[in-house]
């Protein structure tokens, strides 16, 4: 599931198994559907 979360004065959508952030909720959706809950691996 995608939350909702504000910092900077904007809104960002998160995803609740990773952590990663999105400024678009599309994105963020497509994104957690083909999540594997795992550490990004661009931040190695």
């Amino acid at each position: 599931m995608v939350t909702e979360t504000a910092r900077d004065d904007a809104t960002w959508y998160e995803c609740e198994a990773c952590g990663l952030l999105f400024d678009d909720r599309e994105d963020a959706r497509r994104h957690e559907e083909n999540c594997d809950a795992e550490d990004p691996t661009y931040l190695q």
